[in-house]
């Protein structure tokens, strides 16, 4: 399987495609498209695209080379969605649920589902409920909106008015709201919870009116205005969690089944996650890598298989190492033509280079392998460094990634630590979940730790990530803490890095250290000061 985002070639966060993406990015990225298609599968939302579908098909015919005969096909939003997470789920049997801003219109759907006659063809769907197997999968229920954006409805709507009252100008940045909820006295407004009507989400006439108040809640990172910020932020994280755990409970009544899997673009708020999975009646929680409208390619490409095709798929989500595969050549080439300033070295022991460099003090950057297809570090386009240092927090938002100084970073460590430092039942290879950094630790590892508390785990194994998990082991040998920082590899307003291109030109120009791109180490001839110094 091979998933790659538009993002990563052209450079601009959640940047939509367009006609002429196909022929100009992502077949001089993903040299496998020149291969003979048996079949496409293509998901559309908006109405633009929709409207524009048999150029987007012409397009298609005219850059691939489809078999004769090979069908293109439309799958409507939300099932593309579901198509990501349950067929590569662990689970032969689950409950599916898909919430996001707006799917596909009523009569643009290619899924059967019971709707009340009379049904208007032009709604949205912004909630889809599911009861899943391998031999085959039945919508229950679907929660469906007008698309006007003064009566909004949904938790995906919720979600996204609450971020923008926020960040205004902002797009897709519905993760920073968990991380700034915590800040916050979810009380200080009065704001009341969601209505939930068994599988319906709706919005009080309270927050609509605080939705009203543009500009009333816009972000800043101190004073008055934070502290109210904050405060909204806390009550809309709230609202959130406790509406999303009403409608699990409903969708657990409906079916009767233990496990669910959960995709839409809602599916990205790690701390409602953690929720489900610690208070909800479900014994077991996945959610994708890419839950959000990125990871609708692979769900596309699912369904082309195993709905179309009549295949067995095999692909589970064991990783998120979607990208196309590593080119070499390539990296050498990158490392022969290094920018002013960097210089190469090829160490004979690159890991015990690295721990050295980590335990300095020093912020490194690391590229290997095939990219992450959704928006977290899983480890293959990664910045590392000490979680014992609670500078490196503020060093590596201000000085590397341009952010909010609130934003959390996250933990890799090894799988066999993970449930003596953090509480999880085992391994989380898929850091989806916010889980509690116990007690003890917390002191210990201030550079991962919220401040509530909690932080967003990925285990590390030898099999799965080899190197990190051999960074991992050596720096626990020489420090005594089996854990790192790790968050994604990029610059300020950027999307995760995919050439080593953009690797290096990241280390250039923000305050990152050093680079590994193995075999190689790519560092500064004038080093930034270090945090703290």
């Amino acid at each position: 399987m091979y998933s790659l985002q538009k993002e990563r070639v052209s450079r601009r966060r959640h940047h939509w495609g367009r006609l002429g993406d196909l022929p100009d990015l992502y077949l001089p990225a993903m040299p496998l498209l020149k291969e003979p298609v048996d079949l496409v599968v293509e998901g559309y939302s908006a109405d633009t695209e929709i409207e524009h579908s048999g150029a987007y098909q012409e397009e298609v015919r005219e850059t691939l080379g489809l078999k004769d005969g090979a069908p293109i096909l439309l799958v409507s939003h939300h099932l593309s969605h579901l198509y990501s997470a349950f067929p590569p789920s662990p689970f032969e049997r689950a409950a599916g649920m898909v919430i996001g801003t707006q799917g596909s219109r009523v009569r643009d759907f290619t899924e059967r589902v019971e709707l009340p006659p009379g049904t208007d063809g032009d709604l949205l769907e912004v909630g889809s409920f599911y009861h899943c197997t391998r031999e085959g999968i039945e919508c229950l229920a679907k929660q469906l909106w007008d698309g006007d954006w003064d009566r909004p409805a949904g938790l995906g709507c919720f979600s996204a008015q609450l971020t923008r009252m926020l960040w205004p100008e902002s797009e897709g940045d519905e993760g920073k709201v968990m991380g700034l909820a915590p800040f916050g006295d979810p009380d200080a407004l009065g704001l009341p919870d969601l209505d939930v009507r068994g599988h319906e989400v709706h919005i009080p006439d309270a927050w609509t009116e605080v939705f009203g108040r543009r500009d009333a809640f816009r972000y800043e990172p101190g004073g008055g205005a934070f502290r109210r910020a904050a405060n909204l932020a806390a009550a809309g994280q709230r609202a959130f969690e406790r509406a999303l755990a009403r409608l699990a409970a409903w969708l657990h009544d409906r079916t009767g089944l233990d496990a669910l899997v959960f995709a839409g673009g809602t599916a990205l708020n790690c701390s409602a996650n953690g929720m489900l999975l610690r208070e909800s009646p479900f014994r077991e929680v996945f959610i994708p890598p890419s839950p959000h409208d990125g990871g609708t390619a692979v769900g596309c490409a699912l369904y082309g298989l195993i709905a179309c095709l009549g295949v067995d798929s095999r692909f589970r989500w064991t990783d998120d190492f979607l990208g196309p595969e590593p080119d070499e050549s390539a990296i050498e080439a990158a490392v022969r033509s290094l920018p002013d300033g960097l210089y190469a070295e090829r160490p004979d022991d690159l890991v015990g280079e690295l721990t050295a460099l980590l335990e300095s003090g020093r912020v490194v950057g690391l590229h290997q392998g095939r990219s992450e297809s959704g928006p977290r570090a899983h480890g293959n386009r990664a910045i590392l460094a000490d979680p014992r240092d609670g500078d490196l927090q503020d060093y590596i938002n201000f000085e590397v990634k341009g952010r909010e100084w609130f934003r959390p970073l996250a933990p890799l460590v090894l799988a066999d630590h993970a449930e003596r430092i953090f509480e999880v039942d085992g391994p989380t290879p898929l850091p989806q979940y916010a889980a509690v950094v116990r007690p003890e630790f917390r002191d210990l590892l201030p550079g991962i730790t919220h401040v509530d508390g909690t932080a967003r785990p990925q285990t590390a194994d030898p099999v799965a990530t080899p190197f990190l998990h051999a960074l991992l082991t050596r720096w626990h040998e020489r420090t005594g803490v089996p854990v790192l920082i790790n968050t994604s590899l990029h610059g300020p307003g950027e999307p995760l890095t995919e050439t080593p291109e953009h690797s290096i030109e990241t280390l250039r120009t923000t305050g990152m250290h050093a680079l590994a791109m193995p075999p190689y180490l790519i560092r500064k001839r004038d080093e930034p000061a270090l945090p703290g110094a």
